[in-house]
């Protein structure tokens, strides 16, 4: 697809890098100064929407740059005016509802770097897109850096064709833990109450079961929640009939509050996960952030993840289906 719309000019950031062809964030910017404001944009998007929509599964990765995006209330415009479903976050993460559909980021320590993944992965439901929203750039940092999925499974085959398959064939299992209440002192500190909307262990067991996981009540209040089989990769409509590599091993296999595994309980070789760390870090791309930023990622292609900053910083997300 050939890009020619006239309501927006292409630009460059620090960082882009071509894959297959295709530039990773694709910027888009207005196309005169004075078509920077918010009615200019809106009216943009939804004048193109279907071309849009192409743009987002074709370079997975487009940033919104030099638009006059000042608050959430604007970025909740920007999601509703692409019109697509919302989908409420089901997660370990710790956040804050803000406006209408808009959410802050992950809400543990800046300090601490987020690991790669598809968002909602472990969820039967998983958001088709990611919108981002950068409010309070960071003075040094907190770059929300995204891993092409495909390209990992294809190095993880070069180098673990066996292992891949094995995976692959049998499906994985993970395990997770969580407090009743909120922690925002970690990353993975969201509470189970806060989580399934209900402080009722009989109905939150009804609403996991929904998500396709089981509960497993701790003496501390907390619960284990068991998820399984999952796939380890995925091909998805649309999208070249590349295998995406549709998992959370990594950021879950050996941990002190998670775990991953095969689904019949074969262990996953400790080198497999540790080369497979290396591959997604090598085929890292990363943006500065800039106030008004907004990033919309197609889910289904792309990890993501947080570096880690020095305060503040502001991000803020929204989820669709």
């Amino acid at each position: 697809m050939e890009f020619s719309c006239k309501d927006f000019k292409v630009g460059k950031c620090q960082g882009q890098k071509l894959v297959d062809g295709e530039s990773m964030p694709l910027v888009l910017q207005p196309p005169e100064a004075d078509k920077a404001d918010m009615e200019s944009l809106l009216l943009a998007l939804k004048t193109n929407k279907d071309w849009f929509e192409q743009l987002i599964m074709k370079n997975s990765a487009v940033l919104l740059r030099g638009f006059d995006v000042k608050n959430a209330q604007d970025f909740n415009d920007i999601v509703e005016a692409f019109g697509w479903d919302d989908i409420r976050y089901v997660g370990p993460a710790p956040r804050t509802h803000v406006h209408k559909r808009v959410w802050t980021a992950n809400e543990g320590p800046l300090s601490e770097f987020i690991y790669y993944h598809h968002e909602m992965v472990l969820i039967k439901e998983s958001p088709k897109t990611l919108l981002l929203f950068c409010e309070v750039p960071p003075p040094e940092g907190g770059e929300t850096p995204f891993v092409p999925s495909f390209r990992v499974t294809e190095r993880m085959l070069e180098e673990f064709p066996e292992a891949v398959e094995e995976m692959d064939a049998k499906g994985l299992q993970y395990s997770f833990t969580a407090l009743s209440k909120n922690d925002t002192s970690s990353m993975r500190g969201r509470g189970w109450e806060d989580t399934f909307g209900t402080s009722d262990r009989e109905e939150a067991e009804r609403r996991a079961k929904a998500l396709g996981m089981d509960l497993e009540w701790l003496p501390n209040g907390g619960v284990k929640a068991v998820l399984g089989p999952r796939s380890l990769t995925r091909v998805f409509d649309g999208r070249k009939g590349r295998r995406m590599w549709f998992n959370t091993v990594v950021g879950m296999h050996g941990k002190e509050i998670s775990s991953a595994s095969m689904a019949d309980g074969t262990e996953i070789p400790e080198n497999v996960v540790k080369r497979c760390g290396e591959i997604i870090e090598e085929e890292s791309i990363q943006f500065k952030w800039e106030k008004g930023d907004v990033a919309i990622f197609d889910n289904m292609a792309l990890l993501h993840g947080r570096r880690p900053s020095k305060p503040p910083r502001r991000v803020l997300v929204a989820t669709c289906k």
